[in-house]
């Protein structure tokens, strides 16, 4: 007898074959069937009529470090169809630690990732790993809702090794180079899925210095990357210096795209193993240099390297709202109410005397450098360009749709019509950066990226940014956008999309046994109605340990997930099943 069934549904099988409809049939975590009539007995039927079946998302950027640790729902990926997570990117992470280093590594999670500290400092179960195969082996001890995978991240293996040398990104000597390139290989032979490391100097801690290995030299990553080599096991991943531009106001970045890929491609060649690194269309720099550097991985592949820029599926959006960023946080009178309730704020921000007071007041500064809180700055000079989210989410607005061109019918000043879009909606609407006034330019770029052989689709950041970013709905988005909604522009197939977010993104980390619907590989999958897939504008939840605030989008329309072959979601809704564990490198 079969465990289940799921039955006339449109299989998109991950190969970028176009969809069929048919059965799918699974026994013991296994795909047995796919296609035709399954004549075979089951406990249980899914009717996916009307529906696609999919393989489960696989997302290669995510940041659950923490949330192993308190969580074992692991949204909100799994209510996006995600079935394996990969974590760990960004060169911050909480393995390798030594007793007493705790606090420096949260500082640099918070700073980085936007994960509130006291939410790390409480979640996080410390003292139960100092290696990271410890640290493997603990995710491993734990059941969830999907599968997770862990890299290794620069950051913390130079701040293990090197002590306060390594945060003040000090030159390593040859001894520490050993050494780190020792722990890494270790750490993919123990299981890693890779190792990662962060280069631009954007990465910050909480006090406002770069990442530990945002300078290291060259010999020090070369090093990193012939152990990888050595092993035959796992992905290099890299956030390049200039990705999200030059910096200036930082100091500057210390190097260019263009010597950056250079450099990614000698790791390539060095360690003979996967290199992936975000591209996006980058201010300060040409327009076109991100198709230059696609050109150049081109050039690069055909000769034997092993690049694979990764590109994200909508632009990636600032949220601003009363429960997350917004422009007017750091105003003396904000701030002597910002503890009260929403709903107690939004009457007294209601107030004209309020409001008055709130526009004519000067910012008070945020103590901490790195912490996203500075933001507030951007949240001001941007507001022209905010775009108010609506139910479903539009992720390509027309310009006359932000609060820009509100004002400007209202002849008002921006910053009074974004004290008041904050208040619509009981203080509940939410507003988004979406890369920049000409949202339909951003996509037309995104397009030609995720039409690129050579890219994968990532940059989700699930997990961080947890009141300021809100991709992690881009699994579910790439297909009511890209392959049902767009309106202004050419849309993308829809058995594309699903290769680049499961079989493309499977090979990339050699997990050979899912990321397409065939026989004998795991029954991970999604059936989802395609019709009325939804994403709405994000919802404040009030859940992180210590209470700490994070931003959800509520999606609809899946209609069941199974992760080896049990169901953890049933009409987007938590079964409560946690057949997820650890998936090593092999």
């Amino acid at each position: 007898m079969l465990d289940s069934v799921i039955r006339g549904g449109t299989i998109v099988d991950g190969t970028g074959a176009p969809g069929v409809r048919g059965d799918v049939g699974v026994r013991d975590g296994r795909l047995v069937q796919v296609g035709g009539t399954v004549t075979e007995a089951a406990r249980e039927e899914i009717d996916a009529d009307g529906a696609i079946v999919t393989p489960g998302w696989i997302d290669v950027h995510t940041h659950y470090d923490g949330q192993v640790s308190w969580d074992d729902a692991m949204d909100p990926s799994a209510g996006n169809g995600a079935t394996t997570v990969v974590m760990g990117n960004c060169g911050v992470g909480f393995a390798p630690v030594r007793p007493g280093q705790e606090q420096t590594l949260i500082e640099l999670m918070e700073g980085v990732e936007d994960i509130p500290g006291t939410a790390l400092y409480e979640g996080i179960e410390w003292g139960r790993w100092e290696s990271f195969a410890e640290y493997l082996d603990y995710i491993a001890s734990r059941r969830y809702a999907l599968d997770i995978g862990a890299q290794i991240p620069h950051g913390s293996v130079r701040y293990y090794v090197m002590g306060e040398r390594g945060v003040a990104n000090e030159d390593a000597t040859a001894d520490d180079i050993a050494v780190q390139a020792r722990l890494v290989g270790e750490a993919i032979a123990a299981g890693a899925l890779g190792f990662s490391t962060s280069r631009t100097i954007g990465h910050r801690s909480l006090w406002g210095s770069p990442v530990p290995g945002t300078f290291a030299a060259d010999e020090e990553l070369l090093a990193i990357a012939r152990a990888m080599g050595a092993v035959g096991r796992g992905v290099f991943e890299m956030i390049p210096a200039g990705t999200v531009g030059k910096l200036e106001a930082l100091g500057g970045e210390r190097t260019t795209p263009e010597a950056e890929h250079a450099l990614m491609d000698a790791v390539a060649r060095a360690s003979g193993r996967p290199v992936t690194f975000t591209l996006v269309q980058s201010p300060d720099y040409a327009p076109d240099t991100w198709r230059r550097l696609l050109e150049a991985t081109a050039q690069a592949n055909a000769t034997g390297s092993h690049l694979y820029p990764q590109v994200s599926s909508r632009p990636i959006g600032f949220v601003t709202s009363l429960s997350s960023y917004h422009a007017f946080q750091r105003r003396p009178t904000y701030l002597a109410m910002a503890h009260l309730p929403l709903d107690e704020r939004v009457r007294e921000m209601s107030k004209p005397e309020v409001k008055a007071a709130i526009l004519a007041e000067p910012d008070v500064r945020v103590d901490q450098p790195g912490s996203m809180a500075n933001l507030y700055q951007l949240l001001q000079r941007a507001a022209a360009v905010v775009y108010p989210l609506g139910t479903p989410v539009d992720y390509e607005p027309e310009l006359h749709e932000c609060l820009g061109a509100r004002a400007a019918a209202r002849n008002e000043d921006v910053l009074s019509v974004m004290y008041d879009f904050l208040l619509e909606d009981g203080g509940r609407s939410v507003g988004s950066l979406m890369g920049g006034g000409d949202v339909h330019a951003a996509q037309e770029v995104l397009r030609e990226m995720l039409l690129h052989p050579d890219t994968v689709t990532g940059l989700s950041d699930a997990g961080a940014h947890v009141t300021l970013i809100c991709d992690a709905a881009m699994p579910t988005t790439q297909l009511t956008f890209w392959a049902r909604d767009r309106r202004r522009g050419e849309r993308l197939p829809l058995e594309l999309l699903v290769h680049k977010q499961t079989a493309r993104n499977a090979a990339l980390y050699g997990l050979a046994d899912r990321g397409t619907l065939a026989v004998g590989l795991r029954a991970d999958l999604n059936v989802i109605d395609l019709d009325r897939l939804t994403v709405a504008p994000p919802v404040a939840h009030h859940d992180l340990p210590a209470g700490g605030t994070r931003l959800i989008q509520p999606v609809s329309g899946y209609v069941a997930t199974l992760v080896n072959g049990v169901r953890t979601r049933d009409h987007d809704r938590d079964t409560g099943a946690r057949p997820g564990t650890l998936v090593r490198s092999r």
